[in-house]
């Protein structure tokens, strides 16, 4: 009977890590990343947290667990990292990476949902992701805007804003397409005042026109009209000339980290 224990016991799958040091769990995980391999990336880089929790390649492999989850897809998982590093550790030297790498998770997330909803009703998708990257790069620029990372990240921000914008004018769009006129006014006016720095404010102002004038609101059409007029003395929406639209803006940053 002893024998056969001893059998069974000896038959199992060896760890090939055990004995590894930091030094090494953490060199054999940076080459994983480096082939590309993530998923053992990020198991070796996991082993080396739990065995060696205080040394300084655990702080490490926190934030290296969390890009790997990004590069390997999985945006909820490399945000949940970038958020435990920041609990962990908000003052350690490279806790600006972490809200950078969790402006980007989120933002690419945002496109990648947005993408696959391209044929689904404008009003039934949710930017939740834009808006939480959005957060998480105002907070980088916010706490430390001589980080390395601040210039990309105010870029990044600037495109959200346009790209929320754009949204908020897409629901208006598609409110008038289906006869809801004053939930396209309602869309557009937010759209507006919300982003008023954003191109897509234009033909929020456009809509707002055509939303009033078919719901008999010739006093708040006018004055639309005269918003437009101010600020966009050439646009063609003012000779009821709609421009031609670029690509889905979800489709328009070409950047990636």
């Amino acid at each position: 009977m002893a024998l056969l224990l001893a059998g069974c016991a000896g038959g199992g799958s060896e760890d090939e890590t055990a004995g590894w040091s930091a030094q090494r769990l953490y060199s054999e995980a940076r080459d994983m990343m480096n082939s590309g391999n993530y998923v053992q990336a990020i198991e070796y880089f996991e082993k080396l947290e739990a065995r060696y929790p205080f040394g300084r390649y655990a702080q490490q492999a926190q934030l290296e667990i969390a890009y790997a989850y990004h590069r390997e897809g999985e945006a909820a998982s490399a945000v949940a990292a970038c958020d435990r590093f920041i609990k962990l550790h908000p003052n350690h030297p490279n806790v600006d990476y972490a809200y950078y790498l969790k402006g980007v998770a989120n933002f690419y997330e945002d496109q990648t949902i947005l993408g696959q909803m391209a044929d689904q009703d404008p009003a039934e998708r949710d930017p939740r992701s834009a808006r939480e990257s959005f957060n998480a790069f105002r907070e980088l620029v916010t706490r430390f805007p001589e980080s390395k990372y601040a210039q990309d990240a105010q870029l990044r921000m600037n495109y959200i804003v346009n790209a929320l914008a754009s949204h908020e004018v897409s629901v208006a769009r598609y409110y008038i397409k289906r006869g809801a006129y004053l939930a396209a006014a309602n869309r557009a006016q937010y759209a507006v005042k919300t982003y008023p720095q954003a191109p897509a404010r234009e033909e929020a102002l456009y809509l707002m026109i055509v939303s009033y004038d078919q719901l008999g609101m010739a006093d708040l059409r006018d004055d639309a009209r005269r918003v437009l007029q101010a600020n966009f003395p050439d646009s063609p929406y003012l000779e009821g000339k709609a421009p031609v639209r670029s690509a889905p803006w979800w489709k328009l940053w070409k950047s990636g980290i």
